[in-house]
């Protein structure tokens, strides 16, 4: 695919494949389009050409909409959140009839349990980072989108996420893609990686810990 804003191109003729149920992570540094790549998957941005297909279906001309009831589901950089409602409302707000899933995402993170009547905005970056993934999962999605998810996060709570996505990964009915600067963690968490680079796909491989000291060399300025 080939995207960009106005007539500033982004992406130059990317092409990354995510199979059902596996773990991919896209690496690179600032600036290499990563997160464009994420928009153009979740139709938040038009590409200049190239497609979108999901379970081989061509959703490019899709809404965003459309895309989340194909099974996409996206967490953007910045644990957003809905500030004022409490960490119960803001998982309610997503399956207001169903406690059931929202108890499964509270056994996926347990931290959150002891936060559920504070307001969101007064959680920890962690704690919010958590509770977007888990509104997120709340969707039923068969692939998770996610963007720099250890962003400004502290060590402890980066394992957890990690934890979580490779439980949810390996009951191979999730799918995910991974954006991610933090290298051993993107790589103890995904099957294959892909490198970009100022808008261009640079290597591949699979994940690995093994893996680590040839992609660092990859992303090396």
């Amino acid at each position: 695919m080939t995207a960009g804003y106005g007539r500033t191109r982004v992406l130059h003729d990317v092409s990354i494949t995510v199979p059902s149920g596996r773990a991919v992570a896209v690496m690179g540094l600032n600036g290499a389009g990563k997160t464009t790549l994420l928009r153009v998957a979740m139709g938040l941005l038009p590409i200049t050409s190239g497609s979108i297909v999901i379970d081989g279906e061509d959703v490019t001309g899709t809404r965003p909409s459309a895309r989340v009831r194909r099974g996409l589901g996206y967490v953007p950089q910045g644990q957003l959140s809905f500030p004022t409602m409490t960490t119960r409302e803001n998982l309610q707000l997503v399956a207001p009839k169903n406690a059931a899933a929202i108890d499964q995402i509270l056994d996926l993170f347990p931290a959150l349990r002891a936060v559920l009547d504070r307001r969101a905005g007064l959680l920890s970056g962690g704690q919010r980072q958590q509770l977007a993934i888990g509104r997120a999962l709340l969707t039923k999605p068969k692939l998770l989108i996610l963007d720099e998810p250890t962003e400004g996060i502290a060590p402890n709570v980066v394992a957890e996420i990690e934890r979580t996505i490779l439980e949810l990964n390996s009951t191979g009915e999730l799918g995910v893609l991974l954006v991610e600067q933090h290298v051993g963690f993107a790589l103890r968490a995904a099957e294959h990686f892909y490198v970009l680079e100022s808008g261009r796909i640079t290597g591949s491989g699979e994940g690995g810990n093994d893996a680590g000291s040839r992609v660092r060399s990859m992303m090396a300025v």
